[in-house]
């Protein structure tokens, strides 16, 4: 637990001592949310869903998601993170107290759709709209380790502490008992974010309609106006779309090569454990390195390299679990390579942007759940695994080539200088 009379200690390991709570908060909120991810639709099936119900089911949550973290930023610009955060509270419980009372015992399939999309709603506008108050409240030096860490209590809460804490009280009490426990983890995190947190954050009054609004089309027209921003989303499109698209078919090409599917979650479950040391790694990195060339290097050429390696190695190690694991567990850390990616976008723009700017690249994150998976769609019976690898890569090197955009505005001062000088030598 963070210790505020420490601040020092806290700026030195890169955590802003104003919002170490914060973190905190996020860290325990995402637990309580992420509890069901990695049981849910098997369990769902098993009570007599077809498994194509259950993959609608989550694909009409993942569209709330990216819904709302298009909406995080602009809603912070023109409400403030609290009011935002508090929104996102507030919509879980009622979609989660809806989907778990009411449409899981009846199995009203009905029901569970509408309830569990509201409920998709929640985490993004909770810990994307603490991502933007990270982002307005960090020095810029500071600003990727800061980043690093949201990325670390994020991750580390959704997809290792919700399905460790799961595992175990699914055992003791049961899935539905499970479930509702997560009202309480939600909660307390919320609790710690916004009322333990007293960091104070002003943005300029806006308190016509009309010009929260205009917050909300912004985070429209900044992709106009601001280009750069629109290559950032897209480079954060592809940063995870392999992570959604490798589980619908990465098993059956592994089991063909002597890997179990049983092995096979364990590598992946090895393989973000990697990522998430990484997540502070790379957010020190980018700070000392750059963030652009973090991003470019380690992260696109990076899992680029090590996404063909996943589909090579394979066949020239058969069944080497380790040799595979650590192959695996690179590609996680390069996947963490793109979190500088978070101090670099909003620094591309001024103060009044940074909000729209941050809601691109949520969206962006938010729509990666989609393109992994339509990638597997459309092309897997076209080019099979080979093909799949193959093209995932390529999007990495070209995510790598398209950072070379990203300058921030003191950086092409520094250009246009140069260029001066030399043209007047």
């Amino acid at each position: 637990m963070p210790n505020l009379n420490n601040q020092t200690f806290l700026d030195k390991i890169g955590i802003p001592a104003n919002l170490a709570w914060g973190y905190f908060g996020v860290l325990i909120f995402m637990m309580g949310d992420g509890l069901e991810l990695a049981w849910i639709s098997p369990y769902l099936v098993d009570q007599g869903l077809s498994v194509q119900q259950a993959a609608f089911l989550t694909t009409s949550y993942g569209v709330t998601i990216a819904i709302a973290a298009w909406l995080s930023g602009v809603l912070v610009e023109a409400f403030g993170p609290r009011k935002t955060m508090t929104a996102g509270l507030v919509l879980y419980l009622i979609g989660h107290v809806l989907f778990v009372g009411l449409a899981i015992p009846n199995l009203n399939y009905g029901l569970m759709i509408p309830t569990y999309a509201i409920r998709g709603f929640g985490y993004p506008l909770f810990a994307y709209a603490f991502l933007v108050w990270i982002t307005y409240r960090t020095p810029q030096h500071q600003l990727g380790t800061a980043v690093g860490w949201f990325w670390f209590v994020f991750t580390g809460g959704l997809s290792v502490l919700g399905a460790y804490y799961s595992s175990f009280a699914i055992n003791t009490i049961g899935h539905i008992p499970t479930m509702w426990t997560a009202v309480f983890w939600v909660l307390v995190g919320a609790f710690f974010a916004l009322i333990v947190n007293r960091d104070k954050f002003e943005l300029e009054e806006k308190n016509s309609a009309d010009s929260k609004f205009k917050e909300l089309i912004n985070g429209i027209t900044i992709l106009k106006r601001e280009p750069k921003v629109a290559i950032a989303g897209c480079v954060r499109i592809v940063n995870q779309a392999s992570q959604y698209a490798f589980p619908l078919f990465l098993p059956i090409y592994l089991a063909d090569q002597g890997i179990e599917t049983t092995v096979w979650l364990n590598i992946w479950g090895t393989i973000f454990i990697s990522n998430i040391a990484f997540n502070l790694i790379f957010g020190y990195v980018g700070d000392k390195l750059g963030w652009r060339n973090t991003v470019m290097w380690f992260g696109a050429v990076g899992c680029g390299f090590f996404t063909l390696l996943m589909f090579y190695v394979p066949q020239v190690f058969t069944g080497n679990v380790f040799l595979i694991g650590t192959i695996g567990m690179l590609w996680g850390a390069c996947l963490a390579g793109f979190v500088p990616l978070s101090a670099l976008t909003p620094s591309l723009v001024g103060d009044g942007d940074k909000g729209a700017a941050m809601s691109i690249l949520n969206l962006g994150a938010g729509l990666c759940v989609f393109v992994g998976p339509a990638l597997v769609t459309l092309f897997y019976d076209l080019i099979g695994t080979q093909g799949l690898m193959w093209l995932l890569a390529a999007l990495y090197f070209v995510a790598a080539f398209s950072t070379k955009f990203l300058k921030l505005p003191e950086d092409q001062l520094e250009g246009s200088d140069k260029e001066e000088a030399h043209s007047v030598v």
